[in-house]
């Protein structure tokens, strides 16, 4: 039996694809201890893990991305972000350590001073992405803008050319102060920004292809999963069930962003069509929205029954949503606001499973358009999630783990 310690950054996003990961850990008799933002604590105890809350100092740091008046300014302000909560996780995850005592440790991508914490711990430990890895590769476009893979000589010169450009954000925002907390802690600075999200001897990947892009230059510790999809354990609602027409799913993030005119127009592109629209808006919740007759918005549903009678699923683009639909065989129309989200849009169109929209287009005519571009797509979209589960899942995720803490040197892993 061994005693594993997650760390999670403060983002429902973040923790809910790790805890079927978790459970099945618990289940194969591990004991699994968790440090995750506050209000979902008692969720996760529930569920019987036996866990705490983050710092109230690493979760004061609000995500204040949506602030930015640009693409660029919103990244600069997400980095600024992490970076900062950095310096608080420090401490906060070395108490948890002395604390828990753990033999090994799954920690958050997002995490970058838990990271460094954890490499200087000398403890087996795995790091886990829930969204599309920011790694540049010889074979995929820079990453952020949500450029189409290169077609030939001049798609290639593109990529040789923006990469520099793509690294730059982060170099000059977070490098520095994040080496400043890696030499204190004694493990090797970075060279490159990038770095931090391959650190460790496992990096558990939540996705696959065809969704991700094929790689050549993938890290030998790089291990592709699926996205294990989660819910928090919750009753359908009673109206489902009399749902006879094609309904449609329109999801907003669970971390606050200007997403919310995706639900007030997707309301007015199906009002009087022959379709059920429901609307989640976990981060802002419903107040002021005129809701039309064949529609129904909340400020949280969960997913899996809704999906299961979908025809076709409207998100901003966060990866957890949009990959939740694609397993279960539903079709993606991607309107990316934002973070990861032109990424994740650009793959849902790539991987035929789906269409894309900008939301500098966004009108309820060509939403109406894209959404039912989008449902005639649906081999595409069982097609990448034949993929997810044939890539394992939480199963090949704790294969993966259990081998780390056994025999943790990289021949064993490779």
């Amino acid at each position: 039996m061994t005693r594993i310690l997650v760390y999670t950054s403060p983002a429902r996003g973040h923790l809910y694809p790790i805890a079927p990961i978790m459970l099945e850990l618990q289940r194969r008799g591990h004991q699994v201890a968790l440090r995750t933002l506050a209000s979902q604590v008692e969720l996760m105890r529930g569920l019987g893990i036996d866990a705490a809350p983050i710092s109230e100092r690493v979760e004061g740091i609000e995500l204040n991305d949506y602030r930015g008046r640009s693409q660029p300014a919103k990244g600069i302000r997400a980095l600024t972000t992490f970076a900062a909560r950095a310096k608080r996780e420090v401490p906060d995850l070395a108490a948890a350590i002395e604390t828990e005592r753990p033999d090994a440790l799954l920690i958050d991508c997002m995490t970058w001073g838990a990271a460094s914490v954890t490499e200087a711990s000398g403890l087996p430990w795995a790091q886990f992405v829930p969204y599309p890895l920011p790694m540049p590769s010889r074979d995929a476009p820079p990453f952020g803008p949500g450029l189409r893979p290169a077609r030939g000589p001049v798609g290639r010169l593109r990529d040789r050319a923006m990469r520099p450009f793509a690294a730059a954000m982060f170099d000059r925002t977070a490098l520095e102060s994040l080496n400043a907390i890696r030499l204190e802690l004694g493990v090797p600075a970075l060279l490159n920004g990038s770095d931090v999200f391959a650190l460790a001897p496992l990096v558990l990947y939540l996705t696959s292809e065809p969704f991700e892009y094929p790689r050549s230059d993938w890290p030998g510790a790089v291990r592709m999963v699926g996205p294990c999809a989660w819910d928090p354990p919750a009753a359908p609602p009673v109206w489902l069930a009399q749902v006879e027409r094609p309904l449609v799913v329109v999801s907003t993030s669970s971390e606050r962003q200007e997403d919310r005119r995706l639900v007030t127009t997707a309301l007015e592109a199906f009002a009087g069509e022959e379709v059920e629209v429901v609307a989640t808006l976990p981060a802002d919740g419903a107040q002021g929205i005129e809701v039309p007759s064949n529609a129904h918005v909340e400020r949280f549903l969960a997913h899996g029954p809704l999906l299961a009678k979908a025809a076709c699923a409207i998100t901003h683009g966060g990866a957890g949503v949009t990959q939740k639909a694609l397993a279960a065989g539903v079709p993606v129309c991607v309107v990316p606001f934002g973070r990861d989200q032109h990424e994740v849009a650009r793959r849902v169109e790539v991987a035929g499973a789906g269409s894309r929209l900008s939301v500098r287009r966004l009108t309820p005519a060509r939403l109406r358009a894209k959404a039912y571009e989008a449902m005639r797509m649906r081999a595409g979209a069982r097609r990448v999630s034949d993929a997810f589960a044939a890539a394992g899942g939480p199963a090949a995720a704790a294969d993966a783990f259990e081998l780390l803490v056994r025999d943790p040197s990289p021949t064993a892993l490779s």
